[in-house]
């Protein structure tokens, strides 16, 4: 078994556990992320946390794979990629918030595992790279639309033209990694994020998350009419009734 997904009560914690390939992509980590991003529909768990064993997050996909899908023909090979698209979707869609706990670095798709998640945690000596080029590949996985909506676009193109890594410093600097972690502490971290999530409003916590993420495609006009739906649904709920109240009486709310 590679890849893992542990249960912790309020939050549930997706493990790769493929070290001896600098945690490379599996069919064991597809199977528990998907799995993750369902188990995380219930009510109980606040947040998800990627991580790894082994000291790298993740390395992308194996080459050795690749070179077996020379054998494809090109729409099974689309396909394939596809199930790594799904991945991607999945965790944007999640209901709760997803942590990446990055340690040793990210890379290729690893990278773009990482930058799909909500909020990033990384080790100070951790690097993120797309190194597709050098292997004569090109980026998959959202990682260009990630690279286009947080980098600067020649920091983008350095990255993925000349596979030039960059530092978790530089990231955090460009607002990309919230937290810098010392080396082995990342996950750490991360539960320290999941902690914070877990004592606010769950519901108004999804749909934030979702506003922010479909704010980078959509109009000003779209943007403002869903804000304003989203607002009229949370006035009316619980949550906003709690936390109203606990604002008042100076205390702090139940969520």
């Amino acid at each position: 078994m590679l890849a893992r997904v542990d249960d912790r009560g309020d939050r549930l914690v997706v493990v790769n556990m493929n070290g001896a390939r600098r945690g490379a992509l599996s069919p064991d980590l597809y199977a528990a992320i998907a799995e993750a991003m369902e188990q995380a529909a219930d009510p109980r768990i606040r947040a998800v946390i990627l991580s790894s064993e082994g000291g790298f997050f993740c390395a992308g996909g194996d080459l050795n794979v690749l070179i077996e899908r020379r054998q494809l023909s090109e729409a099974e090979r689309r396909e394939k990629v596809d199930l790594l698209h799904d991945l991607i979707r999945a965790i944007r869609a999640c209901p709760v918030p997803v942590i990446a706990a990055v340690e040793g670095g990210a890379a290729g798709a690893g990278a773009s595992l990482a930058l799909a998640c909500d909020l990033l945690v990384a080790a100070e000596d951790a690097k993120f790279t797309a190194a597709y080029v050098k292997a004569g590949l090109v980026p998959d996985a959202g990682l260009t639309s990630a690279l286009a909506r947080m980098l600067p676009r020649q920091l983008a193109m350095e990255m993925c033209l000349l596979a030039r890594p960059v530092t978790a410093a530089r990231m955090a600097d460009l607002g990309v990694v919230n937290v810098l972690a010392t080396p082995g502490e990342a996950e750490t971290q991360a539960h320290a994020l999941a902690d914070a999530l877990a004592q606010g409003p769950r519901g108004a916590q999804g749909v934030i998350r979702r506003l922010v993420a479909e704010a980078y495609e959509a109009s000003e006009a779209q943007q403002l009419d869903a804000e304003r739906d989203a607002m009229a649904r949370a006035a009316g709920g619980d949550e906003a009734a709690e936390g109203i109240a606990a604002f008042l009486d100076k205390r702090k709310p139940r969520f």
